[in-house]
């Protein structure tokens, strides 16, 4: 084999490397979920978490209202104290934006509007991630405005299909609450 062939045969599998690892080297983890929770809750004395597992009315009344499918019946949600007083709920919402997994948390207030919105992990390339200020439009919202994008959530050009992927994940979280959190409080 000559060695212009094996210069050649080189440069192909050097490039046919870096395109089955460019999915992954986007990848970036931002916040652990111990993380997550300690600025969810900043002010927390304590943190309890529950899991739940969904029967068939719970998840088919979830996903009417969030108008998007759940990725699993198992739901795991944790809510802060201070003293006695509680001070909101956090979910961690998984799911795949367009071929590969984003994770973020959504923190709710006790009476269940968003309190904020932070990206945990996203593996999707990071030029599809929305900017940071285009989440704090879900501040303060509830499950009684629209969320849809392109009506009073904002799209963004060339993070289509991560602005997506986030409102229907928070409008999931929000029907989470709706359905098992506040009737379990009531």
């Amino acid at each position: 084999m000559s060695s212009s062939v094996r210069f050649a045969a080189a440069g192909f599998l050097i490039f046919a490397a870096l395109c089955l690892t460019s999915g992954t080297a986007h990848a970036k983890v931002f916040y652990s979920r111990s993380e997550a929770l300690k600025l969810a809750f900043p002010d927390a004395d304590r943190i309890e978490d529950e899991s739940i597992l969904l029967d068939d009315e719970q998840a088919s009344r979830i996903e009417k209202l969030a108008k998007s499918k759940l990725e699993s019946r198992l739901v795991r949600y944790h809510r802060g104290y201070r003293g006695a007083e509680l001070l909101g709920y956090a979910f961690i919402d998984v799911h795949t934006v367009r071929t590969l997994p984003e994770a973020f948390l959504v923190v709710l207030t006790p009476e269940g509007a968003v309190r904020t919105v932070r990206v945990l992990a996203f593996h999707e390339p990071l030029e599809y991630m929305p900017p940071e200020r285009w989440y704090r439009q879900f501040d303060q919202k509830t499950l009684a405005e629209p969320l849809r994008l392109g009506g009073d959530v904002h799209g963004i050009v060339g993070a289509t299909l991560s602005s997506r992927a986030t409102t229907e994940g928070v409008r999931r979280v929000l029907a989470l609450y709706q359905v098992v959190v506040r009737h379990s409080a009531e």
